[in-house]
């Protein structure tokens, strides 16, 4: 039980990245780019995205191992490995998940030809897993307590939240004049299932005394806490359904609701030098179908030889007197959850003029004007611990009228070396797009701290006589 334990906190470790999407974002012949920044400056007739294909994004990573340092056959064994990658590892050492799949997206003008208004709309299904490294009750789950005595594990390092969800979404943005650009989204939210267990408390000591070194002082204090949304009832024994059937049903039908609002800017200091800043997922969902709030509140305090928690025939054994010390108590609370605010910003300077593109395909006015772009990105995103913060180099060009380039160097909390690349292009009506990040990692991607990758396609229209 004790490996199978390591092995499934180890593969969450194996699957934790950021929800920056640096990128896309600013991408403006991609329609998407319009997500991540509502105030994007982009132009078209109409557009829709073809179901399910429009965009697709999937994130792997790790921010201090491998998955070559844990099963490369290189004669170490598998848990002298494993204690390895407990020792480099720290209670700060996030791990994240984030998947991402557009369902439907769509996109029109409003207000007659010469107009600059836009109102956008969608559905995307997404999953959130944020987990801080739980380095104490990994080393006593590894070697127990017997090399520690005298030592106070942390049950704080207990910091998990985990999300199901669908978002559909309304935006409208307007090109108020040549420099300014202004937008907005207003989101609702289907939470299918959700995990959260934050702000934990407690500990776990064994003390030996000087003048009896065989008998211990063993004190559990715990001040833990689980909230649950949508998965109650797939504990139950009664429970005969289809989990995957059923969640996917909450997440799309029956959810626990909540609201969220995306704002924002693109402003031109100059005709060439450009500033655009947003706001993304601000918002919260209201915990309120299915739920179940499990609490393990007490001290236990044990003297005398290592307790047995294996049983006993005896009616008042030591687990009897662990579970009266801190029982569980189940309540039945709605309670609110924050969904995790993204916020970016960028500078652009572009040069190299171009004759105008009368036939652009979803780009602003910039990229129909100039064939290069250099600046920098800022990304940051809001935890339960600290902020995640990302910077961003990167430089664009239209290759061709119709097949747009971008690259990025990125320094976040995982990678100090992330390369990504993205390609654009559009064939008649169909926009199709790459997106690449860690792209270094791909020459061995056993060796990969990090793997990030979206595609999508669209049909793209503008008017004939443009």
């Amino acid at each position: 039980m004790r490996k199978v334990y390591l092995i499934l906190m180890v593969a969450f470790q194996l699957s934790c990245f950021s929800q920056n999407k640096q990128v896309l974002y600013n991408f403006t012949s991609i329609p998407q780019s319009s997500l991540v920044n509502p105030g994007a400056d982009v132009s078209y007739k109409f557009y829709f995205g073809i179901p399910i294909l429009s965009g697709v994004s999937a994130n792997l990573g790790s921010s201090s191992f491998s998955a070559y340092d844990l099963f490369a056959n290189n004669g170490v064994d598998f848990n002298d490995k494993v204690r390895n990658i407990i020792n480099n590892s720290s209670n700060k050492d996030k791990t994240q998940v984030n998947q991402q799949l557009e369902i439907f997206s769509g996109g029109f003008r409003v207000g007659g030809r010469e107009s600059q208004s836009y109102i956008s709309f969608g559905a995307y299904q997404e999953f959130d897993f944020l987990m801080y490294f739980p380095k104490d009750l990994a080393i006593l789950a590894v070697d127990g307590n017997q090399k520690y005595i005298g030592k106070a594990f942390n049950l704080a390092d207990l910091n998990v939240q985990a999300e199901v969800l669908s978002v559909f979404h309304v935006g409208y943005h307007r090109k108020l004049s040549e420099k300014l650009v202004l937008g907005g989204r207003a989101k609702i939210y289907s939470s299918g299932a959700n995990a959260t267990s934050t702000h934990n408390s407690g500990f776990i000591f064994t003390g030996e005394s000087a003048d009896t070194p065989n008998l211990y002082n063993q004190v559990i204090s715990s001040n833990l806490e689980l909230k649950t949304s949508g998965l109650s009832k797939f504990t139950k024994d009664e429970y005969e359904g289809s989990i995957p059937s059923d969640i996917a049903h909450n997440t799309f039908f029956n959810g626990s609701l909540g609201l969220g609002i995306d704002a924002g800017i693109t402003y031109y200091v100059k005709e060439n030098l450009q500033f655009t800043a947003s706001i993304i997922d601000l918002g919260f969902i209201r915990q309120s179908k299915d739920i179940e709030t499990l609490n393990y509140k007490g001290t236990y305090n044990y003297k005398g030889a290592n307790p047995n928690f294996l049983g006993s025939n005896k009616p008042e054994d030591v687990f009897d007197e662990f579970d009266k010390a801190i029982p569980r108590d189940t309540l039945y609370n709605k309670y609110t959850t924050w969904r995790p605010t993204k916020l970016y910003s960028s500078i652009q300077y572009s040069f190299g003029e171009s004759r105008p593109d009368e036939e652009c395909n979803c780009k602003g006015s910039v990229s129909r004007k100039y064939v290069n772009g250099i600046g920098g990105q800022m990304f940051a995103m809001t935890m339960p611990d600290e902020p995640y913060v990302a910077l961003t180099a990167f430089y664009r060009r239209s290759i061709f009228e119709k097949l747009d380039f971008k690259a990025t160097y990125t320094i976040d909390p995982y990678s100090s070396k992330n390369i990504g690349l993205g390609l654009s292009g559009t064939l008649g009506k169909l926009n199709m797009y790459l997106l690449v990040d860690n792209v270094l990692e791909y020459r061995d991607v056993s060796k990969a701290n990090s793997l990030a990758f979206q595609f999508g396609f669209n049909f793209v229209f503008q008017d004939s006589e443009d």
